[in-house]
């Protein structure tokens, strides 16, 4: 028998835990299913729809955060230049095109292999990670959807730090 055969059985769904967290936080939620919870979180720059899905078969908690920006074809080539760029800075997860909908998405999952349960920490962590790598990188997309700038451009003003006060 092979380590993944083996069976474990899970004390509770994972997706319980981010709800326990959202409602102790205060945070407005929609459970649209057993293992699906959906949320807005307001940013610096936009309002983010997160939604949390428990996959059972990967024994994994997907973290999908998305935004309203609209990629329009035309600028679908620069969008995944500055995907594939952004996407080599980023430590966790990563920033897909989703083209049902033609909107950007942020992408994390933490695995829970073995029966291991998500602690507060690591469901607010995860969240805080996600908030923060689209706060980021959000003005990149925006440069580079409206504005029209290339990819390197967009980068270049977003990671553009300043030294001293004003």
């Amino acid at each position: 028998m092979s380590l993944m055969e083996l069976e474990f059985e899970r004390q509770s769904n994972p997706v319980d835990m981010i709800e326990y967290v959202a409602a102790n936080n205060d945070w407005s939620f929609e459970r649209s299913g057993e293992d699906e919870i959906a949320m807005t979180v307001e940013g610096k720059w936009a309002d983010y729809h997160v939604s949390f899905s428990w996959m059972e078969e990967f024994e994994a908690l997907h973290l999908g955060c998305a935004f309203d920006i609209k990629v329009p074809e035309a600028r679908v080539n620069e969008v995944t230049k500055l995907l594939a760029a952004i996407n080599g800075q980023v430590l966790m997860g990563h920033f897909d095109l989703w083209r049902q909908e033609d909107v950007i998405i942020f992408r994390q999952s933490l695995l829970l292999a073995g029966g291991a349960e998500p602690t507060n920490r690591q469901v607010e962590v995860l969240l805080s990670s996600a908030l923060d790598t689209c706060e980021a990188y959000y003005q990149a997309f925006q440069f580079v959807i409206w504005s029209g700038l290339d990819a390197a451009k967009a980068m270049e003003a977003v990671l553009f730090e300043t030294v001293g006060e004003a």
